[in-house]
Parts: structure tokens; sequence; C-alpha cells
């Protein structure tokens, strides 16, 4: 068979290179930073991700599924913690055994990078950078970021999975006339920035291990996920401008107090905050649109390079991985034949990347004040009754995380709609009042 270029070793990359090389085909990956299996690589991006079943299902296409979940810790839900310092929990499901998994980005790209070796079938070029695309031949140009030679390179097929700021991409835009290319980039206001609590001194953990922790406040929030090591990755979502924002956030005096006021239960756990809170970059939070995601059968686009997605579903590493599984069932489906693969591919994916876009967004906005609202925690209350009780019943959050067999765009609309019907309905329950079961499973039946 002939050679796939794919332009990035990031997840979503290493694991479609794996898939194509279980499939016959020789890859080579061209990546413009250096290993990292032998460097140290910043540059912003959250350590940890969520994994769940979208994710799960690419690993298992590729026989990876029990060796990922080997580096994971389980998380049943989320630990709601208030400004005094209360604490709630709401399970993610009412079913047993739903729950997401928090795992290192780094320690999941490199079992892929290490398995994607040993097929013998794939090669990595790391430090080349991808300056240009002739998508009329198929042909890319790259860079040797080592040497500063560029040369040419060719396949029967070229993949850009080089992220949010696709080198990929930005040729086709540069084509926009041509393609009719379509981009939209939406930035919010909010940005993040990435600290740590430690393990206790005998590599414990200083809070729930199995839970997503978040400190929800009004208009800002905090998080925190769960380490193999004892230790949580930390991340403070913060507006950039405005009275309680970055720019605000000047001296360690300043700082200090503002974790003292807002985050003390999780302050008090975070030895090392003021070090880095200067360490860490603040990075800004982006969903990106565009269209289309191929060119002539020759050139397409997967993962964040088409549909880069907020953190806050925590479905960016899972999409991607779902794109990975799209992408191979269309290679089943139209063997050999990359024109109808790619254009099959780009149908069945793009309205379902746009949709966990605006998810995410919706799913922000819920995370940094809803969890906060006792209307909010009412309605999560009886979702959760209800999955418990009634088998055909998923919440627009488990449509989203645990059914993989469900297109994203439909999990939207359906949640949406019994969101907007459940939050209506906790509003008419007094407190200390019970709900009627049977009359609001049946009412969402009937209206959804």
């Amino acid at each position: 068979m002939a050679s796939i270029i794919i332009i990035g070793s990031g997840l979503c990359g290493t694991l479609m290179a794996l898939r194509l090389a279980q499939k016959g085909y020789h890859v080579d990956i061209y990546e413009k930073r250096p290993d990292m299996r032998q460097a140290n690589i910043g540059g912003g991006r959250s350590i940890n991700l969520a994994l769940s079943d979208r994710g799960l299902k690419g690993l298992e296409m590729v026989g990876l599924r029990e060796k990922a979940l080997e580096l994971v810790i389980p998380m049943k839900g989320r630990q709601i913690h208030d400004q005094k310092g209360n604490q709630q929990f709401f399970s993610y499901s009412g079913r047993q055994g739903e729950v997401i998994n928090s795992i290192s980005r780094k320690g999941l790209n490199i079992l892929l990078m290490d398995e994607a070796q040993k097929t013998g079938k794939i090669r990595f070029f790391f430090r080349h950078e991808c300056s240009d695309i002739d998508f009329d031949r198929g042909v890319a140009t790259v860079k040797n970021l080592e040497t500063h030679e560029e040369s040419t390179i060719s396949g029967e097929v070229i993949l850009g999975t080089d992220g949010a700021f696709s080198a990929v991409r930005q040729a086709m835009m540069r084509q926009s006339g041509a393609l009719r290319f379509q981009y939209s980039q939406s930035f919010l206001d909010t940005g993040y920035k990435e600290l740590t609590i430690p393990a206790t001194p005998d590599g414990g953990f200083r809070l729930e291990k199995n839970a997503l922790h978040i400190w929800p406040r009004e208009g800002f929030m905090l998080i925190a996920l769960p380490n193999l090591d004892g230790s949580f990755t930390v991340t403070l979502f913060l507006p950039f401008e405005g009275e309680k924002s970055f720019a605000n956030l000047h001296s360690p005096t300043e700082i200090k107090q503002f974790f003292d006021t807002y985050f003390a239960s999780a302050t008090e756990h975070m030895p090392d905050l003021v070090e880095d809170f200067y360490e860490n970059p603040t990075s800004s939070l982006c969903t990106i649109k565009c269209f289309p995601w191929q060119v002539g059968g020759k050139v397409a686009l997967m993962g964040d390079a088409a549909h880069a997605v907020v953190p806050f579903y925590g479905q960016g590493m899972n999409a991607s991985f779902e794109d990975c599984v799209v992408l191979d069932a269309c290679m089943d489906q139209f063997p050999g034949e990359w024109n109808h693969i790619l254009s099959a591919y780009e149908t069945a994916r793009k309205v379902n990347g746009d949709a966990i876009g605006d998810l995410a967004v919706d799913n922000f906005y819920e995370m940094k004040a809803a969890t906060a609202d006792p209307v909010f925690a009412l309605k999560r209350r009886i979702e959760l009754d209800l999955e418990q009780n009634f088998p055909d019943y998923f919440s627009k959050y488990s449509m989203v995380t645990f059914r993989e067999d469900l297109p994203y765009k439909i999990a939207m609309d359906k949640g949406r709609e019994q969101d907007a019907q459940l939050m209506e309905y906790a509003k008419t329950i007094f407190p200390g009042q019970e709900w009627n079961r049977e009359e609001v499973y049946q009412m969402l039946k009937n209206k959804v």
C-alpha cells in the first residue's frame, strides 16, 4: 500500500496512524515539536484529560483500551465546594459503573507513540514543520527546524491532525476563495492558568480521589483533577479583564488574598500557589469551526484542527478519537476510494464537531455558576433519580459522555430540550417537597 502523511503527532494523529498501520498502510508523521518522550514540552495545554466512552471506543479500535485504563483514575462525579467550605457530591450518572477517567495527556500520547513504533510501519519526523500544501497535487512542504532545509512530501492522502492552530488548516484558508473555505474562532473572555495541589508527604491524596472537584463562583471557578502520583492538576478559569480577573492579580499579596477569599478550602492544600501562578502561563479558550474539512480526497482535517473546543465537557480528546473511529468506518465502506472516504467522513463529522463545540460552551456556564444554584442542584438530583429507575432515560450529560452510539448533535438537541423541561419543573418544587418520579418521566417522554 502507498504511504499516508500525517501532520501532527498528538493524540488524534498517533491513534489514526496506528489504525492505518493495522490496516496495512505505511505512515509518516511530521511533528514540529521535539519527541515528548525525550523532551519536556510545554505549551499551556492541560496535562489532564477526561477519558470517557467515545474515547475508549477509539482506543478499543486499536486494541489499547485496557492498557489506557491502567493509566486512569476513575472520577464518579463532581465534588462541589462552596465559598464557606461546604461540599456536595453529584454523580455523573445514576447508573452503576458510568464514570469519566482522569488521564495524563503525555502518558497517553507516549503509550500511543510506543505502540505505533512497534508496528514497524510508522515513522516519526520530529522538529519538522509544515509550511504549505499544494492541494492540487496533494503535496506538503515541510521544514526541518534543526537544519532549516525544506522538502516536499506526498502520500496517498495527507491528514492534518496538528491542533487548534493547524498549519494544514491555515493552508486551506489561504485557498479560501477557491475552496469557499469558511472559518470562525470564538474566544471566551475567560482564560485559564494551571496550578497544583501536591500529594501528601506519604504520597496520598489531599482531596477525594475519585471526583472532579469544582469551586464554582459567580463568573469564575477553580477545578481539580486527580493524578496517579497523588497530586491534583488544578485549573483557575478567570476573566482576563474586570474587577475579578487576571488583570488585577499582580503581586503575591493580591494572588494570595484572592485565593484565600474565594478558594480557601483549596488554598490550604496549595503550598506553592504563588510560585505556580507566576511560573505557568495564562492561556486563552477558543472554539474553532470550519468547512470544508477535506479537499479533493487528498487532504483532510481531524481533531482540534477541524473542531477545537473549550474543555468544559471533557470531550476534546474523545471527539478527536471519535473522528478516527468514523474515518475508519468510512475506509471500510469505501475501500481505497479516498475521495469517497473523506467526503463521507466530512459529512458525518462536521455537524457533530459543531455540536460538541456548542455543548462545551454551554457547560462552561453551567460549571461556573449553575452548579451553585439550588434549582440546578434539584434538577440534577431528579435526573440521577430518573437514570436509576428508568433504563431508557439519559440526561444530556450522560448522552454526551456515556452514549458513544449517539451522535453529539442528537445528544445536544434532545438534551437541551430535557434540560429546559426539568429546570422549569424544578422551579415548582418547594424545599423539602418530593417530586413525582413517574410524572416527570412521562412529561419528558411525551415532550422530548
